[in-house]
């Protein structure tokens, strides 16, 4: 009977997945824009940071940045001051984590411009207007959905480990078999629902903020101008760009080692 114990594991594994996932999900229905912003057409900061978090505001404002000619970002990963004087608070983040020298890689600017001031003030203004989740993303419906993906992983190995032991003849294998089957129903099942009911589930936005981002996508006139550029940008990241300098620029990765930077392939 010590099968037994993999069994309650996987049905406290199971059962406390699916119960996140549902008070996600029942926080993300009650929560409704202010009045002041139910017909308010997003930013494009503010439509990077529901689409991407920080990071793709960020990414944001040194695409913005460099297509107006203020910054000059290499293929090689490294970002250039053309025009020190930032024209809000984001590109002074921006600015201001390149350093005094004018010059420094992406990916350091990219990870500070995330975490300054700036981006954290829109963050804490959209979470007030019931546009994004609370929590860094960490309490919503994508992150549940996570939790609840990695307890059906956990209930099949918990699973095979019970159907490896060493069993007496008086408990047949199938039968237990089937009993784990059951939390693993649980899962899927939630999981199945989820996906029919809220699908596509964002990290960052909320179901109000999910609207107004599609709302400014469809408002874009598919033109090739700064403007519509940018919206794709803020939304979909810099896979988005085009531009083969300029994706290149985004596709160096750092890692900061000691005294020194180095870049992974």
């Amino acid at each position: 009977m010590f099968w037994v114990l993999f069994l309650l594991s996987a049905w406290a594994v199971a059962g406390l997945a699916c119960l996140r996932l549902c008070l996600a999900a029942v926080r993300a229905a009650a929560v409704e824009p202010g009045a002041v912003v139910r017909d308010h057409t997003l930013t494009l900061y503010e439509a990077a940071f529901l689409s991407g978090g920080p990071r793709r505001v960020a990414d944001l404002t040194l695409v913005s940045m460099a297509r107006q000619r203020r910054l000059l970002l290499a293929h090689t990963g490294w970002a250039t001051v053309v025009d020190p004087c930032g024209r809000d608070d984001m590109e002074r983040s921006v600015i201001g984590a390149i350093g005094p020298g004018g010059q420094s890689r992406i990916a350091p600017v990219r990870a500070a411009a995330a975490a300054a001031d700036a981006v954290r003030g829109l963050a804490d203004r959209l979470v007030g207007a019931g546009l994004a989740v609370p929590d860094g993303g960490t309490g919503g419906v994508a992150a549940g959905v996570r939790r609840v993906r990695v307890a059906a992983v956990t209930v099949c190995a918990l699973g095979l480990v019970a159907l490896a032991l060493p069993l007496p003849a008086t408990e047949p294998r199938l039968l237990i078999a089937l009993w784990f089957a059951l939390p693993l129903a649980l899962t899927l099942g939630c999981l199945a629902i989820t996906r029919m009911e809220i699908h596509p589930y964002a990290r960052w936005a909320s179901p109000a903020g999910q609207r107004l981002v599609g709302a400014l996508v469809r408002q874009a006139d598919g033109t090739a101008d700064d403007r519509t550029f940018l919206t794709s940008v803020a939304v979909r990241g810099v896979h988005a760009i085009g531009e083969p300098d300029l994706r290149a620029a985004f596709a160096h990765r750092e890692k900061y080692a000691g005294d020194h930077w180095e870049r992974r392939a």
